[in-house]
């Protein structure tokens, strides 16, 4: 099993994998903001999109600790985080990209451009880019190295990573018109684009 997965190398070459595209995804969505009024519809649709990806990326994480916690002999030998990293990083990037995912959705489902929603997801924005800054000024410069690995299963992960960019673009596809109803919503407010 481990020559077709690639043991600690390859849940590490799947992590740098897909952190290299959330890179791509999340800065697509970071120019968003600077017009978020009349681009709402492709912030949704792109964080949409994220969902999969975050989970993909949050799985090979978490197989990381929970086998490193579990004495897994390569994950203890290739050492923890640095415990700042563990202890305060990490966390902070967790919870505050499920709440900016979850209040997210609930926004294009509850049909909601104003309210506590709308606060949740913005100061869950705020804490989740300072930690996400710290965490990519810590580990970023590792991406080209690990990516760069000749290992075995690269191709399964590499199919992974297709399979779950695929599920975003599905999942961001179906929910475009209620992206676009709330794009609609946006603009009539601002007296843009009359109901």
């Amino acid at each position: 099993m481990r020559r077709f997965g690639g043991g600690s190398d390859g849940n590490e070459q799947l992590t740098a994998i897909v952190a290299s595209l959330l890179l791509v995804l999340l800065a697509i969505e970071g120019a968003t903001l600077l017009n978020l009024q009349s681009l709402l519809t492709v912030h949704a649709f792109v964080g949409m999109l994220l969902i999969p990806v975050v989970a993909l990326k949050l799985a090979s994480t978490g197989w990381r600790m929970f086998r490193y916690y579990l004495r897994g002999e390569e994950y203890v030998r290739r050492g923890p985080p640095h415990v700042a990293v563990r202890v305060l990083v990490a966390p902070a990037i967790v919870v505050s990209t499920v709440v900016l995912l979850a209040t997210g959705v609930a926004l294009l489902a509850l049909d909601q451009t104003h309210g506590t929603i709308v606060g949740l997801h913005k100061a869950s924005f705020f804490v989740w880019l300072g930690a996400m800054s710290l965490h990519v000024l810590m580990r970023g410069f590792r991406l080209l190295p690990i990516l760069r690995r000749r290992l075995a299963g690269t191709g399964l992960r590499l199919g992974l990573v297709g399979a779950s960019l695929a599920a975003g673009l599905m999942l961001g596809t179906l929910t475009l018109p209620a992206a676009d109803h709330l794009q609609d919503n946006v603009s009539a407010s601002v007296g843009i684009d009359p109901r």
